[in-house]
């Protein structure tokens, strides 16, 4: 070990005794402090203008920031320093000198290794001193998340170090040695990428690409398969460069440097196979609110799952989404599902490929009126797949029907004989996230809540696509937020031949056009007083609709219509601000809408919790405890007793014509224990906040989507949807002004390079004239 040390403090000499590794350490440094004042100087400006800022140490730091860019200018360096760590000793004849020496060659490999990295130590030392920078510049500054990111730093220029060497005991020449270390470290950059499409290479490939390998640590989560990767690497190359120089000492046949090279390899790409399965891995997430985790109630649903998981892809050819699932996407495809596997590694992953129709039977792309069999070879030539890959129509029937799925690409979750799907959704996301794929789980392990919609008298549908109807809140397969990829099961009853269901967790009567019968009131009575669960949404000019019902229940929908005073929207879009009761019904609302985001309402009606006689005959018997949700301003809202004509001139609030400018409850809720049951109850001033349309509405932001979901999960005692909303991030704050970072600029692009600088020539020249 003495002799290592030696040579290594002799191989630094060397290095800071040359203007090379002083020149790079200035560059470095420079480069550093500008894109750390270059990332600041952008946020204090946004920040100075008051715009909100979220996640400052993910955006300076992380993923997203200063170390993510530097890692891809990294590969520049190395190659200048290690070119001469062996040529050197090659091209001046001293290897020799070392080869007849009692120095081992696995000292000489350790020793320039270590001075390496002690090198690489220093330029770590340089980023450091911006991380520490970034802790006082940031408010809450994730600590955790920045010193992983300067581990995973230099756990790459460490690998590049080894490689660097190894490519300096091949050659003579130190450019050559530098233009080869460069060739080889794009050679480890893409070979991720290649042969993908090949079972038996696909996974060998992936595992020696160096590429993104630093990404988690990056990001604030450090795992022991990444370090190891790294460490592997580390052990190849040194491994390579020993049997290398030990070849040079002494002649040895072909066919055992070839082995002897064959069983470094080997014995790294093993190790790393290994302890890269699941099970195999630790992890420590050291971001501050856990991003990288599963949240806590994800976590113990995966933990309540004492069975094997198995995840079956089926994956149409001729669908839109074949790209992400294609056999070259399978690691990308394994990478979705880590953060699952960490906490149940036993789950079992298939893939099955077809061909089909799609949009129910219409062909897509060109050649429409050509058979399926024709539009199956085309695409198998163009995405370059094997075509024995892929089921018939026939096939994949005789398998499982996904003609109910539109023949998408769909994951069918199976657990203890239990199946269901995961979709993906046409939206940026495309993949289920967490919210969507830990409500898969908990379907196959729970009885499902079960929304009934009432129909017969009009009522919204579950199955239309048109404005007013809901189904893209409660069935649209491919919307992210619809109840059925929540957790829901969505279902109707008409009451005129029916009977409400006993087992289901909530009724909804969603604006009915014609009066409710004897018969269906009767029933909807029956289920009130039994303590079943209900959702009411009523619209204007239909009040004394739903009034003898609501009645029932110690309320009324007020006559008129509410307005709201806009310049530029209709005067009848009602946008209702959330009460404590409502922004507490779910920690997504609490966290990003309880301030100024409202729900939209398009045409409401106000709801009297006073109005209605406390002696009226109540169902069930025992009064209900009512809280206002939505809430009418006083300042901008009104309720408009006459004719509301929406295309006049501005709409006035006239007291003379019954108009009446106090707030108002637009939705209520209401609980009461009935035979040891709570009850709940929910009553909306308007049916159209569910709506298609308003679900699109664009040209307001609203809480409608959470809003709407937070209802339902109310309904059903927020057993769905899963929660897993996090804390808010602290750091959101720069303490820093556009005059302190002009200071800083000066500190760290002129007189901390500047001091380097004059550091390295003062020792540069002292050492020249001795």
């Amino acid at each position: 070990m003495k002799t290592t040390l030696r040579i290594a403090r002799i191989e630094l000499n060397l290095l800071f005794y040359s203007p090379i590794a002083w020149f790079l350490l200035v560059v470095f440094l420079f480069q550093c402090g500008l894109e750390y004042t270059s990332s600041v100087e952008s946020w204090a400006m946004y920040q100075d203008l008051g715009s909100p800022l979220v996640m400052l140490t993910e955006r300076i730091f992380g993923s997203q920031g200063m170390f993510f860019s530097i890692m891809g200018k990294l590969y520049l360096y190395l190659p200048l320093l290690t070119m001469g760590l062996m040529s050197r000793e090659t091209g001046s004849g001293t290897i020799r000198l070392l080869y007849s020496s009692p120095v081992r060659v696995t000292e000489i490999v350790g020793g320039k290794f270590l001075a390496m990295m002690a090198y690489c130590f220093l330029l770590i030392l340089c980023l450091a001193i911006f991380a520490v920078t970034g802790i006082f510049n940031i408010q809450h500054a994730g600590t955790g998340q920045i010193f992983s990111g300067l581990l995973g730093l230099y756990l790459l220029l460490c690998a590049y170090s080894a490689i660097g060497l190894f490519m300096s005991c091949l050659t003579s020449y130190q450019v050559v040695a530098a233009i080869s270390t460069l060739v080889l470290f794009a050679v480890l950059s893409y070979i991720g990428s290649v042969w993908q499409d090949i079972d038996f290479m696909r996974d060998l490939t992936y595992f020696l690409s160096i590429s993104g390998r630093a990404d988690h640590l990056l990001s604030g989560l450090i795992s022991t398969k990444d370090v190891l990767y790294f460490l592997i690497i580390v052990f190849i190359f040194l491994g390579f460069s020993i049997v290398k120089l030990q070849s040079g000492m002494k002649f040895l046949p072909w066919y055992r440097r070839t082995g002897r090279y064959a069983a470094i390899l080997l014995i790294g790409v093993m190790t790393g196979y290994i302890f890269s399965r699941p099970g195999w891995i630790g992890y420590y997430d050291a971001t501050a609110n856990k991003r990288n985790t599963l949240s806590p109630n994800v976590q113990k649903i995966v933990k309540e799952m004492d069975s094997p998981l198995v995840v079956t892809s089926y994956i149409n050819l001729l669908e839109n989404h074949f790209w992400l699932g294609n056999p070259a996407q399978r690691n990308a495809d394994l990478g979705r599902w880590e953060p699952y596997l960490r906490f149940k590694p036993d789950i079992q992953f298939n893939y099955v490929y077809y061909y089909d129709t799609v949009d129910y039977g219409r062909p897509r792309g060109k050649g429409k009126q050509d058979d399926l069999k024709t539009q199956a070879d085309r695409y198998v030539k163009s995405y370059r797949v094997d075509p024995k890959l892929f089921k018939t129509p026939e096939e994949i029937h005789r398998l499982i029907d996904l003609r109910p799925e539109d023949n998408k690409y769909v994951m069918q979750l199976k657990y203890r004989g239990k199946t269901t799907f995961l979709r993906l959704f046409d939206d940026p996301g495309i993949f289920p996230g967490e919210t969507e794929t830990a409500a898969g789980f908990k379907r196959l392990m729970v009885k499902l809540p079960r929304i009934v919609f009432l129909q017969g008298e009009l009522e919204r549908s579950t199955a239309r696509i048109g404005d007013r109807d809901y189904k893209i809140l409660t069935s649209q397969k491919t919307f992210r937020y619809a109840l059925i990829n929540q957790g829901f099961d969505v279902d109707t009853v008409n009451l005129e031949f029916g009977s409400i269901p006993a087992d289901i967790a909530a009724l909804v009567i969603a604006d009915p056009r014609t009066a409710l019968d004897t018969v269906v009131m009767a029933k909807l009575r029956d289920f009130i007083a039994g303590g079943g669960n209900l959702l009411i949404a009523g619209e204007p000019g239909k009040q004394e609709l739903l009034n003898p019902l609501l009645q029932t229940l110690g309320l009324r929908l007020m006559d008129g219509t509410l307005v709201q005073k806009s310049r530029e929207m209709s005067p009848d879009l009602l946008l209702a601000g959330l009460t404590p009761a409502a922004v507490n019904f779910s920690r997504s609302l609490a966290r990003d809408y309880a301030d100024s985001v409202r729900v939209s309402m398009p045409g409401a009606v106000g709801i009297d919790i006073t109005g209605v006689a406390r002696d009226t005959n109540i169902a069930g018997g025992a009064h209900f405890d009512i809280q206002p949700l939505l809430m009418t301003n006083e300042r901008s809202n009104w309720n408009k007793k006459g004719p509301l004509v929406k295309d006049s001139a501005e709409i006035v609030y006239t007291p003379s014509e019954g108009d009446d400018k106090r707030p108002v409850p637009t939705a209520v809720r209401l609980i009461r224990k009935v035979n040891g049951k709570e009850q709940r109850i929910l009553v909306l001033g308007d049916a159209d906040l569910l709506s298609n349309a308003e679900l699109g509405r664009h040209n307001v932001r609203t809480a409608n989507f959470e809003f709407n979901t937070a209802l339902f999960g109310w309904l059903c005692y927020n057993e769905f949807p899963v929660e897993t909303t996090r804390p808010r991030p602290l750091d959101n704050h720069l303490n820093l002004t556009g005059a302190s970072v002009k200071k800083l600029k000066i500190i760290f692009l002129g007189v901390l390079p500047g001091l380097l600088l004059l550091t390295g020539a003062f020792i540069l020249i002292r050492r020249k004239r001795k």
